[in-house]
């Protein structure tokens, strides 16, 4: 009960002053956010390249700043300023916010063991929660990895603590390509190997000194062939896994080996 009468104490008693002062200051902060978000969109409407982008990053800025200040005139109408009161207050609020920002928190330390323990760098190809993309930036709370849609997805460094991290070239220059060719059981194994090995090794992106290798698994529709390769540049390995497909398939066409339609099924979803 103490405690309660000492919360209580926070707080003035709010007669029709203050309630209008209240209103004035919220309905003050509602317009000047509308206002300034239509004049500062009317400003980058009319502006072209990267200014347009920067008007627009200063809209979210803009509210921000203006329910700071509003929140800054409406705390001592509610709350009597005393020094105690003040610290009472800050304790509360401090409470909260670290409350809120616990996961805030947790991706900074776990930036701090990411660069300890390294599992991605600045050139990585990573795939982390269906998201595979380029490294391209390491921060202190989130990495930045560019898709091969092109898009920038930020990656907060907490998904260490409990999701698999795939690394395909863990810092090098060394990134396998996997091709898939699913053909029908009626085919000369020993010929389909050797072409396939062949397009590999004729193809412009093969890395020479990295193993070629033709892996084939029987399935209940046909057999799955799988050519493992490495090309001269990670940054390649769309070009270069394309480049196999396509040539691959040429030459099984011309092997007289058919494709197979491959039934989505649980157990072979992920072949």
């Amino acid at each position: 009960m103490e405690g309660m009468d000492d919360y209580s104490r926070l707080f003035n008693e709010l007669d029709s002053q203050a309630l209008i002062e209240l209103g004035l200051v919220l309905g003050g902060a509602i317009l000047l956010i509308l206002l300034s978000q239509k004049a500062l969109n009317w400003v980058a409407n009319r502006l072209h390249g990267q200014y347009r982008f920067r008007v627009f990053a200063l809209v979210p800025l803009a509210r921000l700043a203006i329910l700071v200040a509003a929140i800054g005139m409406a705390v001592p109408i509610v709350i009597e300023p005393s020094l105690r009161n003040m610290i009472t207050l800050l304790g509360a609020v401090g409470l909260a916010i670290g409350f809120a920002l616990r996961d805030y928190v947790s991706s900074l330390i776990a930036g701090v063991v990411a660069a300890v323990e390294m599992p991605y760098r600045p050139g990585d190809w990573v795939e982390v929660e269906g998201t595979y993309g380029e490294v391209v930036h390491v921060g202190m709370r989130t990495i930045e990895v560019v898709t091969p849609d092109d898009d920038l997805v930020s990656i907060p460094h907490l998904k260490i603590w409990d999701s698999a991290i795939h690394n395909a070239n863990n810092g090098g220059d060394s990134l396998q390509c996997v091709a898939d060719f699913h053909l029908h059981p009626d085919h000369d194994a020993q010929r389909v190997t050797e072409a396939l090995r062949d397009v590999a090794l004729t193809s412009p992106y093969l890395r020479f000194d990295r193993p070629v290798a033709v892996v084939a698994s029987e399935q209940s529709w046909g057999t799955h062939y799988k050519v493992r390769a490495y090309p001269v540049d990670p940054r390649q390995q769309f070009r270069f896994v394309t480049d196999l497909t396509l040539r691959g398939r040429a030459v099984l066409g011309r092997l007289g080996a058919r494709p197979v339609q491959v039934p989505v099924t649980p157990g072979n979803a992920a072949s």
